[in-house]
C-alpha cells in the first residue's frame, strides 16, 4: 500500500488527485459564486428568499433601527449578487473576498441575537434556520482556500512540492 491506496489502484488514484488538484480551487470558487448569486437574487423577489426576514431584522438590530428591512434586503441582496458575480467570473477576486470575508460574521449574529429562532436545544440543536447560518463555516473555509491562491498560489497532488 502506498498513501493508504492498494498498489494496483495507485495510478488511477493519482490521476484522480492530481485532476481535484488542478480543478479543485476552481471548483470550489464556481460553486461559492453559484451559492451567493442565487441566495442573493432571491432576495431581490419578495417572498423568495426563507432568509429575508431574518437577515433584515438582523441587520435591523445591528444598527440600531438606521437602517430598515427594505433597505437592508436590498443592500444584502445586492451585496450577496456581487459577490457572486465576482465568483464566477474571477475578476476582482480580491474585493469579492473583501465582500465576503466582512458579511460572514453578520451571517453568523442571528445565533447570537435570536438563539430562541436558531436553536431548538442552546447550543448543540440548531433549528433549520440554525444550521443554514451554521453551514457558512463552510463556505468560509471555501473561501479562505480561493482567497490562498490569488496571488498565483495551487493545490498539489505531490507530497513535498512547493505550493
Amino acid at each position: 500500500m502506498t498513501h493508504g491506496v492498494p498498489e494496483p489502484l495507485e495510478p488511477i488514484d493519482r490521476r484522480i488527485t492530481a485532476w481535484m488538484a488542478r480543478n479543485g480551487v476552481t471548483i470550489t470558487r464556481i460553486a461559492l459564486g453559484i451559492v451567493f448569486l442565487w441566495f442573493g437574487a432571491l432576495k431581490f423577489i419578495p417572498g423568495a428568499s426563507p432568509a429575508a426576514e431574518l437577515a433584515t431584522r438582523t441587520i435591523e438590530r445591528l444598527t440600531g433601527g438606521v437602517v430598515v428591512p427594505p433597505a437592508s434586503l436590498y443592500v444584502l441582496a445586492t451585496w450577496e449578487s456581487l459577490i457572486g458575480l465576482g465568483l464566477l467570473t474571477g475578476m476582482f477576486l480580491r474585493a469579492t473576498l473583501l465582500l465576503l470575508f466582512l458579511q460572514m460574521p453578520g451571517t453568523m449574529l442571528p445565533l447570537v441575537f435570536y438563539p430562541a429562532e436558531t436553536f431548538q436545544h442552546f447550543p448543540w440543536a440548531p433549528t433549520m434556520e440554525g444550521q443554514y447560518i451554521i453551514k457558512n463555516l463552510v463556505l468560509i473555509g471555501a473561501a479562505i482556500v480561493v482567497g490562498a491562491t490569488v496571488r498565483g498560489g495551487h493545490l498539489t497532488s505531490r507530497p513535498g512540492a512547493a505550493g
